[in-house]
C-alpha cells in the first residue's frame, strides 16, 4: 500500500499502536495490539485551554468543520505574525520575561535544488548544535524532555504530514485489522482536506501538531514559531470539540533548546522525534519503494529484537 504520510516508529505516544515484540523462547510470537495509556488532549484543567478559550461539549454552537464559516477563521497561507491572537503573544512575553526561553540565534538554511528538501539548518559561526546550550535534534542531540523511543518492547507507529489522499486508505487499513496511530497534522493540510481530518480522527486516532506549512523551526523567529504552533493547534481545537494537543514533532525534526522552549512554555506541548524513519516520504520522487520500505523495516525490527533477545554480558 502506497501511502502519502511519513511512517515514523517508536515514537512513545498515548493511543498509538502498541505491539509487545516476542518476549520468551516460545516459537510462536506473543503480539498484543492495546492502546497504551493516558490521551493525546490536555485535560480541561491544563492552563494552556486558556488560550483557546473553549471547552469540550460546551453546548455552544459553532460552524460544522469544513464549512466555509469554519475554513475563514483560519490562515490561508503562511501565518502572518501581525496577526496572532493576543493571548498568545502575552504568552510568549512572560515566558520570556521570565527567562524561560533560551537566546538561542535562529538558523539559516542552506540552498537546495527543490524548495523544500531535507537540509540541515546552519547555526552562526563558533555555535555548537549538539552542545547543552543548543541541543538541535537535527544533529541527534537529544534532550532529557524529548521523546525518541517506545518503551521497551512495544513498537509504537506515526505518520507525519497528514491528511493527505493516502490517509483514507491508511485509515481504512488501520481500521481493518482494528490499529491505531498518532497523526501529526499539518495545519494547512486540516484545512484543505477536513473531511480526511476527520476520518483520521473518528477512527479513534490520535492527533498531534506538526506545524501549519511544514518550516525548519530553528529557523524562524519566536513569534513565527509561535504562529506555527498555535494555528494548527487552534484548527485541531475547533475540530475536535475543544481539544487541546499534547505532542508535536517538529519537521525534518528541526528544534532546539529555543523552539522547543516556546513549544512547552507557551502552549504545553510534548516535542516527539523519532528513532527510525523508513523514508516513504521519498516515494513520489522514485527515491525509494514500496518493496525497500518493506525490506528495511522487516531488517530493522529482527536486528531489534535480536538484540534484545540476546542473553547480556556483564
Amino acid at each position: 500500500m502506497l501511502l502519502s504520510s511519513a511512517l515514523l516508529l517508536g515514537a512513545t505516544l498515548n493511543s498509538a499502536l502498541a505491539v509487545t515484540l516476542p518476549h520468551d523462547n516460545h516459537d510462536h510470537a506473543h503480539v498484543e495490539s492495546l492502546p497504551l495509556p493516558g490521551e493525546w488532549y490536555q485535560p480541561e484543567s491544563h492552563p494552556a485551554h486558556e488560550l483557546f478559550k473553549r471547552a469540550p461539549d460546551d453546548g455552544v454552537t459553532r460552524p460544522a468543520v469544513g464549512s466555509p464559516a469554519w475554513s475563514a477563521a483560519f490562515p490561508q497561507g503562511s501565518p502572518d505574525v501581525s496577526q496572532l491572537p493576543r493571548a498568545w503573544v502575552d504568552a510568549l512575553d512572560a515566558a520570556v520575561a521570565a527567562g524561560k526561553i533560551p537566546d538561542v540565534p535562529q538558523t539559516t538554511l542552506p540552498p537546495t535544488a527543490n524548495p523544500g528538501d531535507p537540509v540541515n539548518p546552519v547555526y552562526p559561526a563558533g555555535i555548537n548544535p549538539i552542545g547543552p546550550e543548543i541541543c538541535s535534534a537535527t544533529y541527534r542531540c537529544r534532550h532529557p524532555d524529548d521523546i525518541w523511543d517506545a518503551p521497551d518492547g512495544v513498537f509504537a507507529s506515526s505518520f507525519d504530514d497528514g491528511p493527505l489522499d493516502g490517509t483514507e486508505e491508511l485509515v481504512d487499513f488501520l481500521t481493518a485489522n482494528n490499529l491505531h496511530t498518532t497523526h501529526f497534522m499539518i495545519g494547512l493540510n486540516i484545512l484543505q482536506q477536513p473531511t480526511l481530518f476527520l476520518k483520521a480522527f473518528d477512527a479513534g486516532n490520535d492527533i498531534a501538531v506538526h506545524t501549519y506549512n511544514h518550516p525548519h523551526m530553528t529557523a524562524l523567529s519566536n513569534l513565527e514559531v509561535v504562529a506555527q504552533l498555535g494555528w494548527t493547534m487552534q484548527i485541531i481545537h475547533e475540530s475536535t470539540g475543544g481539544r487541546v494537543a499534547r505532542f508535536w514533532r517538529p519537521p525534518y525534526g528541526d528544534s532546539d533548546n529555543r523552539v522547543r522552549a516556546i513549544a512547552q512554555e507557551v502552549f504545553g506541548l510534548e516535542t516527539v522525534i523519532w528513532n527510525r524513519d523508513v523514508n516513504d516520504w521519498r516515494l513520489a520522487s522514485g527515491g525509494t519503494t514500496p518493496e525497500q520500505i518493506v525490506t528495511e523495516v522487516t531488517e530493522w525490527l529482527s536486528v531489534t529484537w535480536a538484540r534484545r533477545s540476546s542473553p547480556r554480558k556483564d
